[in-house]
């Protein structure tokens, strides 16, 4: 399917999707958020995509933020169903039992920053700038900034980005822990294809089962959390890809999975 706001295609099981107004430095609007649906909406079902990134058209931005022109006409209704739509949007992507890495090139601001946190793994130019400024529009984030970028960094870093609306580097963002590596710009992509396809030749299943156990944690107790992993520990070990990773291992050759 094509879109007018983003960009879609697969590569050797990467879903790359670009989001795509550069004149607008990629800012979200309504449009925009319901192509993103739709493609995580295809991907959750497409057996060809492994893994997926996302990423901005050009170098200046990854997304600068919400479409002010289309924020600026909210009133408490729409601004309750403007907020409630991108958390679904974004909670959908959180959830995906595929990996989904952020490749953050250039401004993450607003939405755009919230949209990097609901990723689970973040990758950034060095020229990438972070920040959650809704606060100098005389707003709060929407898209789950408040709840994210606490869990992702401490609190009170978050909250000194959030009451101020300043901006990070990407080596800060990196030293905090917002993201896990930073590239020079030229590098960016090829270097989280490559870490897209690291994540490729492990077996899937084994893939889909760590992402779902760590993102429990969000959710239960460690108790709870331990007894989660040990049943899907033991919902693994059912699998072929378990049988020939450990048979590989003994006859010290490389597996061949089968991701079933």
């Amino acid at each position: 399917m094509s879109y007018k706001n983003i960009l879609f295609e697969i590569k050797n099981h990467v879903g790359l999707i670009t989001v795509n107004r550069p004149d607008k430095l990629n800012a979200l609007n309504g449009e925009t958020i319901n192509e993103l649906e739709d493609v995580f909406s295809s991907i959750k079902n497409n057996p060809e995509v492994f893994v997926v990134v996302i990423t901005g058209s050009g170098e200046k931005a990854f997304v600068a933020g919400a479409d002010i022109a289309e924020l600026n006409k909210l009133d408490v209704l729409s601004a309750k169903e403007f907020s409630e739509k991108g958390n679904r949007v974004y909670r959908m992507i959180e959830t995906l039992d595929k990996p989904v890495i952020a490749a953050v090139n250039g401004f993450a601001l607003g939405g755009g920053c919230e949209l990097a946190l609901a990723c689970h793994i973040r990758i950034a130019s060095d020229n990438a700038k972070f920040g959650q400024p809704e606060v100098n529009l005389g707003i709060i984030p929407g898209y789950g900034g408040t709840q994210r970028l606490a869990r992702v960094v401490n609190s009170a870093r978050a909250l000194e980005m959030i009451l101020t609306g300043d901006m990070v580097s990407a080596e800060e963002a990196y030293r905090i822990g917002l993201v896990n590596k930073v590239y020079p710009q030229s590098e960016l992509l090829n270097s989280t294809f490559d870490l897209a396809n690291k994540i490729i030749s492990k077996g899937q299943q084994a893939i889909r089962l760590a992402l779902k156990a760590v993102k429990a944690t969000d959710n239960m107790s460690l108790v709870e959390g331990l007894n989660y992993e040990a049943s899907l520990f033991a919902l693994v070990c059912g699998t072929e890809d378990f049988k020939e990773g450990t048979v590989a291992f003994l006859e010290k050759r490389k597996p061949q999975f089968k991701n079933r």
